[in-house]
């Protein structure tokens, strides 16, 4: 059985609660989601403007998270997505959930998951800056 049943990048918009209907099972007790989302500030500064480049292999970096957080025998599904291009403030750039028969354990593996995409996700953020400043973010 394939328990990670949505990893993918995509300029498309996300929709979290398609992420949690993505992972509804039977057994399920928990299912705990994550958005991640264009905020209009960062270390104090005002953003006006976001985009987000991907590496090409970033889908299967992605996949690759995922299946080894869905491979924890307490999940029963994991869903993940992030999005690239041009993003406005308020757009969600990371989706998730991820549904176990307990609480506790959902909560644990959908950090790990969120922690684990940020770490190793090869997707740079280029923030403007109100004051005509730029920056590239989680670039090598």
């Amino acid at each position: 059985m394939n328990r990670v049943v949505l990893a993918e990048v995509t300029v498309e918009p996300l929709d979290v609660a398609a992420h949690e209907r993505a992972v509804a099972d039977p057994r399920a007790g928990a299912v705990v989601s994550f958005a991640g989302v264009v905020r209009d500030h960062d270390h104090g500064r005002s953003v006006d403007a976001l985009t987000y480049e991907a590496h090409p292999n970033a889908a299967e970096v992605l996949r690759e998270v995922a299946a080894e957080l869905a491979a924890d025998p307490d999940v029963y599904a994991v869903a993940v997505s992030h999005r690239y291009g041009p993003l406005a403030i308020g757009d969600v750039a990371l989706a998730c959930a991820v549904s176990t028969a307990h609480r506790a354990a959902a909560f644990t593996v959908c950090a790990r998951l969120v922690d684990r995409v940020k770490e190793r996700l090869p997707i740079w953020k280029h923030q403007v800056f109100a004051d005509g400043t730029d920056e590239w973010v989680n670039c090598p």
